[in-house]
């Protein structure tokens, strides 16, 4: 019965959001424009509720000649891609607004397990004994609030699972707003990383350097 409510809840919200957002969307859209060549958006496929596919919009942080088809965290040297307005959004999650459009047109939800990569396996699997790749995926998650990028594949979808078991609109506020403490504190953002802890992130980059 929930999940009724919860998608009625996301095209409302999403809906506010896209006209609300919408001068914002316009003035990132002209800093991206003028930093870079390229599209202002980024698709990339990822894994949708019951494993299906679909393409999840981002506003584009990286440069046109990054190598196609491979995933932040595989890159030798992703920073190297990433341009200075990219690197901004990306650390204050503003890349990820157009993904509002997902959620208005039913491929994600506010809230949810994030939506892996269509070659994340080990991760689809891992969800798939916890149920966690029945439901949406979302903009955030119970994972997101515990830990993002620092979280090793099974402990992500430990939670991805707690969220499914617990789901309710109680659980959906209580993510919601831990995701704006996260994103102000900025924390469990490793940069190309995932699963991977700060700690690891900073010494690779010293000695890339």
């Amino acid at each position: 019965m929930y999940l009724k409510v919860k998608r009625l809840i996301d095209v409302i919200l999403s809906l506010i959001g896209l006209i609300v957002l919408s001068p914002i969307f316009l003035i990132l859209i002209i800093a991206i424009k003028l930093e870079s060549k390229g599209p202002v958006l980024f698709k990339q496929k990822r894994i949708g509720i019951n494993k299906t596919h679909f393409n999840i919009l981002k506003f584009r942080t990286m440069r046109i000649d990054t190598p196609k088809d491979t995933p932040t965290h595989l890159l030798e040297n992703p920073e190297q891609y990433i341009t200075k307005v990219g690197k901004f959004l990306r650390k204050t999650s503003l890349d990820e607004f157009p993904q509002i459009w997902n959620i208005f047109i039913g491929q994600m939800s506010i809230i949810g397990p994030r939506p892996a990569l269509w070659n994340q396996y080990d991760l689809i699997a891992e969800r798939d004994k916890y149920g966690a790749n029945d439901v949406p995926p979302g903009l955030t998650g119970w994972a997101q609030i515990n830990g993002r990028d620092e979280l090793p594949i099974e402990v992500k979808a430990k939670l991805d699972g707690e969220y499914v078991e617990k789901i309710s609109f109680w659980m959906d506020v209580k993510c919601f707003f831990g995701t704006i403490v996260s994103v102000v504190k900025s924390d469990g953002v490793v940069e190309g990383g995932t699963g991977v802890k700060k700690e690891v992130a900073r010494t690779k980059e010293s000695v890339s350097k």
